[in-house]
């Protein structure tokens, strides 16, 4: 046991409630196919192939399903940064890196859009979706952890959803960096568990 554990850090279980979404953040080509510095993580890769797998389930059950992608229209648009790549014009609007990849572009089914901060939530229709929906458990995924995935996840939490994060369905630069933000978001905010935890929710198992 851990001082955080001896504070009652992570003793309570938040669970699925009665309609869950699947959240999507940010599998882009930009992060997952090599062409940028940024995209060249195979803890990624494997994230993206793992969400694929509860992307189906989904759909199967029919659970709605949100995916954004990050994308601005110049440098004006952008914050303060400190990550270089993002300036050199990849992240613009109409480049490839901003195209969603294909293992989980589903867009007659996936609701799918563009945000310009890291959360998914921040000045995006996704709440209004959700509401419309009437959603009352956030699935998240995405890239990159301890980035836009992290963001999200607190957000969801702010915004009173109970929040559940697939580890194996998040990617990040490092496993290190992947492993530290779960296990904190995991103390706070979300239920962290695995895809098959998740898969056996959605089946009824």
């Amino acid at each position: 046991m851990d001082q955080f554990e001896r504070a009652g850090y992570g003793q309570r279980n938040i669970g699925f409630g009665a309609r869950p979404a699947l959240l999507m953040v940010d599998f882009q080509l930009g992060f997952t196919d090599g062409v940028s510095p940024i995209g060249r993580s195979e803890h990624i890769q494997s994230a993206v192939d793992n969400t694929r797998t509860l992307l189906m389930a989904c759909k199967a059950k029919g659970i709605p399903v949100a995916s954004c992608r990050v994308s601005w229209g110049g440098p004006d648009e952008m914050t303060h940064w400190k990550i270089e790549t993002l300036f050199d014009g990849s992240f613009y609007h109409g480049h490839r890196c901003t195209e969603l990849d294909p293992r989980i572009s589903d867009p007659d089914y996936v609701f799918e859009f563009i945000k310009t901060a890291p959360s998914i939530f921040y000045e995006t229709p996704l709440k209004p979706w959700l509401v419309t929906h009437g959603i009352d458990t956030t699935i998240v995924t995405g890239c990159t952890t301890s980035g836009c995935v992290r963001a999200s996840v607190v957000d969801s939490f702010s915004a009173g959803y109970r929040t559940i994060v697939p580890a194996d369905c998040c990617g990040d630069q490092d496993a290190e960096a992947h492993a530290s933000n779960l296990r904190d978001v995991d103390r706070r905010y979300a239920d962290v568990v695995d895809l098959q935890t998740v898969l056996n929710h959605i089946n009824g198992s």
